[in-house]
């Protein structure tokens, strides 16, 4: 029994110092992003709007990796501009729902465009992701576009269905969200 007491109370002790150690570990913006399954320029997003603490290294910013896993366990909570791309996903999501082939004709032409001025790095990346989107069943690409998990977020932001709402449509949707925020 008394052996199996100081096990725990080391592993207790290993995964303090551990944790610790990882904490203070400082990470570039691309290794954070990678961390959190999001694109380098959302990460330099956060860290522009204070949503993600930095330091910095010359003219280098640099994360303190508790302060990612901070922002990791709240990722919960949708930030305001996060919140206003989930209700264009859904405006645009009721338009795939309506008229599946229409959107996906759009979506496809945008993403060639795209593809074409996008040829490596991070934007690259989604945009690969979605054509897998795509090609897929419809209902991947209706959760990419509603859901709030972090993966679907960077899709929403780099997502091929422009066009597919009017400009009129858009700007109902955000006076919508605009509305709503304020009465909260």
């Amino acid at each position: 029994m008394v052996f199996l007491q100081y096990a725990q109370t080391m592993r207790e002790v290993m995964h303090d110092e551990t944790t610790a150690a990882v904490s203070d570990i400082l990470l570039t913006t691309g290794e954070a992003a990678r961390v959190l399954g999001v694109s380098r320029q959302h990460v330099v997003d956060l860290c522009d709007r204070g949503d993600l603490p930095y330091q910095t290294t010359g003219v280098h910013r640099r994360i303190r990796r508790a302060d990612l896993e901070a922002l990791r366990v709240q990722s919960g909570r949708l930030l305001r501009e996060q919140r206003r791309t989930l209700w264009l996903g859904h405006a645009i999501a009721g338009k795939v729902v309506a008229d599946p082939g229409h959107a996906l004709d759009i979506a496809w032409t945008n993403l060639t465009t795209l593809r074409e001025r996008h040829t490596r790095g991070q934007g690259r990346q989604w945009l690969d992701e979605w054509e897998r989107l795509l090609d897929g069943p419809i209902e991947g690409v209706l959760r990419a576009l509603t859901s709030t998990d972090p993966r679907s977020r960077e899709l929403r932001a780099n997502n091929p269905f422009a066009g597919l709402i009017t400009a009129g449509e858009r700007a109902r949707v955000l006076e919508a969200f605009t509305g709503w925020v304020a009465s909260r």
